[in-house]
């Protein structure tokens, strides 16, 4: 295996031996919130598991604020922490610099190479901008693995309506249709996981890959659901982070995310073209109601950067997308304001042709991503304008609606992927019968 860990990182694991926890946290000049959140898990360790040998490991972006030097100084007061009832193990603390392409995914790579050194039982990340963290999370992300058998751990948990546009949108109901498992936030940013997943992780060759940036999440949860590992998820309660607006701040996180689980697609392909009947993920925690924070969406903007997108890539998309598709595109960028809407299976039907349209090989595969974006901005726009007046529960019954269409759709996916797409008039009946029904809510 090639040899990717800093010399002094190596020095100090030979010093360490064997850990039982890795607590794994990637940042990037995150000086400002990092802080809290190695208080949290320093103390979640101490407090869940005074028993295991517990290491906490900060793999750095080289960021230029500070931050490696937080972590090492972040104090927590383990006598405040009761229901104790052994010596508490003090949690030593490494701060690393990674190597290898920037970003998330290369961070989590020597995370897992640490895992794998210490013959780690259980790991668990979790983002360095969380202040909603608090040291149960630790339990619910480790506990699954060291007592239940569980390989992955996946969060669950509440977030703003507007939080989390690339989930909702794609990334949850895409991989519910194809792999039959309901994991809610397939790329929610803290897992817990096995430290022989770790080790299987290692040994893909991704690592020069949008893997290596934010594909990093939805490549481990598709890794994990497609070689077979057990699967669970753990109700962590709120999710408050440094959250965006989708319209202005995703658009190379929607690239590299979107970009992964259709190569994912390829990889898997002999996985998810079985028929799949849905299959329940283990649950873990309490769950509970709590509030969130709002998040300011500029939807205007997105539905003008949809309409500029349908009118100037309009070549790009005659290359792989269907006339049909194309039509009811260009028809909705001629409306404006509250009643602009991209229908389900409209968007369903795009995403499936994009995906097949990726693994033909239709067009240089960052041109292809690169077009989804504004078409993305404006499904986003479209749901925000559906959803504004709903509460939580029916903002989940709206996700659940979506996530059917992905599923009765998959043979839409199934033609498109073979390069054998349906019937234009069944298909163009179908996108009719949505769009008026849009149009008369």
């Amino acid at each position: 295996m090639e040899a990717f860990l800093p010399a002094e990182l190596e020095s100090r694991l030979k010093e360490v031996g064997e850990a039982d926890i890795i607590a794994g946290i990637p940042s990037y000049n995150n000086a400002r919130t990092i802080g809290h959140v190695v208080r949290a898990v320093a103390a979640g360790l101490a407090k869940y598991f005074p028993e295991r040998r517990s290491i906490l490991v900060n793999s750095d972006g080289a960021s230029k604020d500070g931050t490696p030097e937080v972590v090492l100084k972040a104090e927590v007061d383990t006598d405040s922490l009761f229901l104790v009832a052994h010596p508490v193990r003090p949690v030593q603390r490494l701060s690393t610099p990674y190597h290898g392409i920037p970003g998330k995914g290369s961070a989590f790579r020597t995370i897992f190479e640490v895992a794998r050194r210490l013959n780690a039982k259980a790991c668990l990340v979790v983002d360095s901008d969380l202040r909603s963290i608090t040291p149960q999370w630790v339990d619910l992300l480790v506990r699954p693995v060291l007592e239940r058998n569980i390989d992955f751990v996946a969060p669950y948990y509440l977030r703003h309506k507007y939080d989390g546009t690339i989930t909702n949108g794609i990334i949850y109901p895409l991989t519910r249709a194809l792999f039959g498992k309901s994991v809610r936030q397939p790329i929610g940013g803290d897992f817990g996981f096995s430290g022989r997943l770790a080790a299987h992780y290692l040994t893909k060759d991704v690592w020069e890959t949008d893997v290596a940036r934010f594909g990093i999440d939805i490549w481990m949860t598709v890794t994990a659901m497609g070689d077979g590992f057990h699967i669970g998820q753990s109700y962590l309660g709120a999710k408050l982070h440094d959250a965006k607006d989708p319209g202005a701040d995703l658009t190379a996180m929607f690239r590299q995310v979107v970009g992964s689980l259709f190569s994912l697609m390829g990889s898997y392909q002999a996985v998810w073209k079985e028929p799949k009947a849905p299959e329940a993920v283990p649950m873990f925690g309490f769950p509970f109601d709590v509030g969130v924070e709002p998040i300011t969406v500029d939807v205007n903007r997105m539905i003008r950067a949809y309409a500029l997108g349908v009118r100037d890539l309009d070549e790009v998309y005659r290359a792989f997308l269907s006339p049909e598709t194309r039509e009811s595109l260009s028809a909705w960028a001629k409306v404006e304001g509250e009643t602009f809407r991209i229908p389900d299976v409209l968007w369903v039907h795009l995403i499936y042709e994009y995906a097949a349209a990726h693994h033909q090989k239709k067009m240089d595969r960052d041109h292809l991503m690169q077009s989804l974006v504004p078409l993305y901005l404006g499904r986003t726009a479209s749901f925000v304008l559906e959803v504004r007046e709903s509460n939580a529960l029916q903002v989940e019954e709206r996700i659940e609606q979506l996530c059917r269409v992905f599923v009765e759709e998959k043979p839409y996916l199934l033609a498109h992927w073979s390069g054998a797409p349906p019937e234009k008039a069944e298909k163009a009946e179908k996108v009719e019968k949505e769009e008026s029904r849009a149009i008369a809510d």
